[in-house]
């Protein structure tokens, strides 16, 4: 979800994760590597070099969203989109 804007380094994507879930998610680096590691492998991500972020003299390394891992953000907030629905329904029907 975090690249879904824009592409972004390592950093940014724990910030925006830290953020988007008002602190109560908090990546260490070893946990975040792991998973944009099985992200790349299952090819919905893709890393590249951003020449207009220069780091150390070198491009910065940033992370994208591929069209497959476009489709598969978009049918997983479906899906959790569609629970969330259930979930009202039956809390309505509970209060009756």
């Amino acid at each position: 979800m975090s690249l879904a804007p824009a592409p972004q380094h390592g950093y940014g994507i724990l910030k925006d994760v830290e953020s988007l879930s008002e602190g109560r998610i908090r990546f260490s680096t070893g946990t975040l590597y792991g998973a944009l590691k099985r992200l790349l492998e299952q090819e919905w991500i893709e890393r590249f070099d951003n020449p207009e972020a220069v780091e150390s003299g070198r491009p910065r390394k940033e992370y994208r969203l591929t069209e497959a891992g476009r489709r598969i953000l978009s049918a997983e907030a479906a899906r959790l989109e569609s629970l969330v629905a259930a979930s009202r329904l039956r809390l309505r029907g509970s209060e009756g």
